[in-house]
């Protein structure tokens, strides 16, 4: 017997589901097709990609900044570099925001273009769709695959930037700084790596762009 907790989550599922449902064909109704929606989707990501890749430089910035504290106010510093690292984590759940906006569009797609291939009386026209059909799921998995990868590589560097900036909250010393030092490395590795790929999805966002536009 389904659980109370387990029969709510499937409502939801089923609200939300059907809410994008009536939304795009709502959209249709004035004129904007579910491939518009992806590629507008597609683009949104891509410049959200854009801001956090120049976020997270910002961050590290900040972070080898306070490395190099030689006095002063430390507990100005502490606030710059926990605002840096609020927003991060804001464009990092942006990030994540995006690409599920991207998923719930492109099965609405999908589905409907599957269901319409049924349809065709025409063998060539139905072949030629099929084909077409193929090679965008194939460009769009490489597409999801890329933006995944990019996003699997925020939050370890999130973790690492939440527990320097909670130590140095709690201790506002020469020690705390020394702490941030021995990390330095490894975030300057991590967010190196993340630069990369994040580069790498907005790049096959616009091939992605592109080869919609061709269709």
């Amino acid at each position: 017997m389904m659980s109370l907790s387990r029969f709510f989550a499937c409502l939801l599922l089923f609200s939300l589901s059907a809410c994008s449902t009536l939304y795009y064909s709502g959209l249709e109704k004035i004129g904007i097709p579910k491939r518009d929606v992806l590629v507008h989707r597609v683009e949104n990501a891509r410049d959200t990609q854009e801001e956090t890749k120049e976020q997270f430089k910002s961050a590290l910035e900040q972070f080898t900044a306070v490395t190099n504290f030689k006095g002063g106010d430390l507990e100005a510093v502490y606030k710059k570099l926990n605002s840096e690292y609020e927003a991060s984590v804001a464009k990092a759940n942006e990030v994540s925001d995006r690409i599920a906006a991207i998923e719930d569009v492109s099965q609405a797609l999908f589905d409907e273009w599957e269901q319409e291939i049924t349809q065709y009386s025409n063998a060539s026209l139905k072949r030629s769709s099929q084909q077409k059909l193929v090679a965008t799921q194939a460009h769009y998995q490489q597409l999801i695959t890329t933006m995944k990868n990019a996003e699997s590589k925020l939050q370890p560097v999130l973790t690492v930037f939440n527990d320097q900036v909670m130590y140095l909250k709690h201790n506002l010393n020469a020690q705390a700084i020394a702490s941030l030092k021995g990390e330095l490395g490894t975030l300057q590795s991590d967010v190196s790596s993340l630069i990369s790929s994040m580069e790498k999805s907005i790049n096959e966002a616009n091939a992605f762009i592109k080869t919609m536009e061709k269709k």
